[in-house]
């Protein structure tokens, strides 16, 4: 039975998809147009920050649609993928 957590994780996981989608169009647009012939070597370094920055953030996306995607998967297989732990013990190992 599908709860609404579950419908809201599948909607974060679309959105998270459309996210990466537009941080790759901001990574593929070029530095330099035609409307600026001689652009400053700041608009150029700035420009590519930017660009560095949408391909990491892409990726973090990503990295983390795959593993809410694998707890889904684990959780429809009836296993819970947690060990029984207090929440301080979960936080410090990173299972959370």
């Amino acid at each position: 039975m599908e709860t609404r957590r579950d419908r809201l994780v599948a909607d974060l996981i679309k959105s998270g998809y459309a996210a990466v989608e537009e941080l790759i169009k901001v990574a593929e647009a070029p530095i330099i147009t035609n409307a600026e012939d001689d652009p400053t070597a700041e608009k150029l370094k700035t420009a590519a920050q930017a660009k560095k920055i949408a391909i990491v953030e892409a990726f973090d996306i990503l990295q983390r649609i795959k593993e809410e995607e694998e707890m889904i998967a684990s959780l429809k297989d009836g296993a819970t993928g947690a060990v029984k732990a207090n929440f301080a013990e979960n936080y410090g190992t990173g299972r959370r």
